[in-house]
């Protein structure tokens, strides 16, 4: 096999030899660009993210070039977590494609200079249309900035590019401003695990949401005690049992409740920890709990509302059939994310 000569290759143009330190500069200028625009944001966001929450049609991306680029990835956000958008071109939407736009839309116009002419061509059809318009610019006086109903500032101190003219920082910027309208509309509508399933029947998240708990849940070898056991006894079957977790049972085999590597931090701190108390004394009664046949999602949900790692599997009976873990959901278990 023929060995390519390296060294009789042309080597760079420039003086500078120290690629690493001068790609850390660049980091550096994107971190500075993103540090000054979430110091700058302020009432234009807040207005912003109220007319998108309460958005009874679709957001509208509209951007050229490289913001172009950005308002692609915004809206395809936006629709991946239950704010529903589309990204318009503004020469198409000026040769037609305005006809897909409706009055209870709104419009996430972005351009960092603000005088975009194909873009700012458009925007009155869609004042006229009685779109509200978002601008996403550095120019609160610019053309785009006049035409917008509220415009959240996203002006950053320098590009990385050494010449001043590629589009770097402030691409950076727009699309971080982006993120966090979308991850604010989140918590605003309350978007859960679920809801992201529907969004994502296809992905291989989605997929993995779909699955029914009973097909992630450990069933053997459960961390047990009966009730009446002692704390020492349950402490002894928490350390085995590598879930964080010891589910208490009743003489019927019933949940009654649980023990936590929490609760046992807990005990320690307020100096409560006396291993002779009967395991019903400090064990959390009535635990959240899923059934066999409800999805992964589900648990998932009700894991991250309620800021737990396990969750009891019950039937209809009550009794215990298995236990799951977040890490089951997330990677660890039969769950993978890779592959």
């Amino acid at each position: 096999m023929m060995v390519r000569e390296i060294d009789q290759l042309p080597g760079p143009l420039s003086e500078r030899q120290d690629w690493l330190a001068l790609g850390r500069e660049v980091l550096d200028v994107e971190i500075s660009g993103l540090t000054a625009v979430r110091d700058e944001l302020g009432q234009g966001f807040l207005h912003a993210l109220e007319v998108l929450a309460n958005c009874s049609g679709r957001v509208v991306v509209i951007g050229l070039g490289k913001s172009g680029l950005v308002g692609r990835k915004i809206a395809a956000t936006l629709s991946s977590t239950g704010t529903p958008a589309f990204f318009l071109h503004p020469v198409e939407g000026a040769h037609g494609d305005l006809g897909m736009i409706r009055p209870e839309d709104v419009a996430l116009a972005i351009s960092n200079s603000g005088e975009t002419d194909e873009l700012n061509a458009i925007l009155p059809t869609l004042r006229s249309l009685g779109v509200r318009i978002v601008g996403l610019t550095r120019n609160e006086r610019s053309s785009l900035a006049v035409l917008c109903d509220i415009v959240i500032k996203v002006a950053v101190p320098k590009e990385a590019c050494p010449l001043g003219l590629a589009p770097t920082a402030s691409t950076t910027a727009a699309l971080a401003v982006g993120d966090a309208l979308a991850v604010c509309l989140i918590h605003w509508k309350r978007f859960d695990a679920c809801a992201f399933q529907r969004c994502h029947p296809g992905g291989a998240l989605g997929q993995r949401l779909r699955l029914s708990i009973c097909d992630v849940m450990h069933r053997d070898m459960l961390p047990v005690v009966r009730s009446g056991a002692s704390l020492d006894q349950a402490l002894s079957v928490l350390n085995e049992g590598g879930l964080g977790t010891v589910a208490v049972e009743d003489e019927a085999g019933r949940l009654a409740g649980i023990l936590t590597d929490g609760d046992i931090r807990r005990l320690v701190c307020q100096n409560r920890l006396d291993p002779e108390l009967a395991v019903e004394e400090v064990m959390t009664r009535a635990p959240r709990s899923a059934a066999p046949d409800q999805t992964a999602a589900l648990a998932l949900d009700i894991m991250e509302s309620a800021a737990i790692t396990v969750l009891p599997v019950v039937d209809s009976s009550g009794m215990l059939r298995g236990m799951v873990h977040l890490h089951d959901l997330l990677g660890k278990g039969r769950v993978k994310f890779s592959g």
